[in-house]
């Protein structure tokens, strides 16, 4: 199985416990005389049972990407720790320059004529093309481990 196999499984289980811990909230009480729509029991020990799919799920993704370099020196593991912190850097110069530019005050930062302007000495211009730059990065980084989920068998 690949990699990216792996990874959507993982997911499918996650949105199946969530389900599941829906359904089984939902079930867990109900009204004396009434048959509960579905039984809680059954539905917490499938519940229980997806929890062990997803943490063998997990080992597996774990091990293969600390064991495998996208790169020479640089396994999957140290690309993925990479484009969140690119993610986190584009979300952080994109916040400060829409602060900068006045984005969210609305009529350029005044109510009335008598108020005090608000200016910056950020360069919002570059700024912007900062988080341009981090989002290309982040784009690039995110193929090549595309790339290699597909192109990487999961160890056992």
């Amino acid at each position: 199985m690949k990699l990216a196999e792996g990874l959507a499984l993982r997911s499918d289980a996650q949105k199946r416990l969530a389900q599941l811990q829906s359904r089984a909230v939902a079930s867990a009480r109900y009204q004396e005389g009434e048959e509960p729509a579905e039984r809680a029991g059954e539905l917490l020990a499938e519940a229980r049972a997806v929890t062990e799919q997803i943490e063998a799920l997990i080992r597996r993704i774990n091990r293969t990407n600390a064991a495998t370099e996208l790169e020479p020196g640089v396994t999957i593991t140290d690309a993925i720790a990479a484009r969140d912190v690119l993610a986190k850097r584009r979300s952080l110069v994109a916040a400060v320059a829409d602060a900068a530019a006045g984005r969210d005050r609305g009529w350029g930062g005044r109510q009335l004529r008598s108020e005090l302007r608000e200016v910056t000495e950020l360069p919002v211009v570059e700024l912007r093309r900062e988080a341009d730059d981090i989002a290309r990065r982040y784009r690039e980084l995110d193929v090549r481990l595309q790339e290699a989920n597909w192109a990487t068998e999961l160890v056992e």
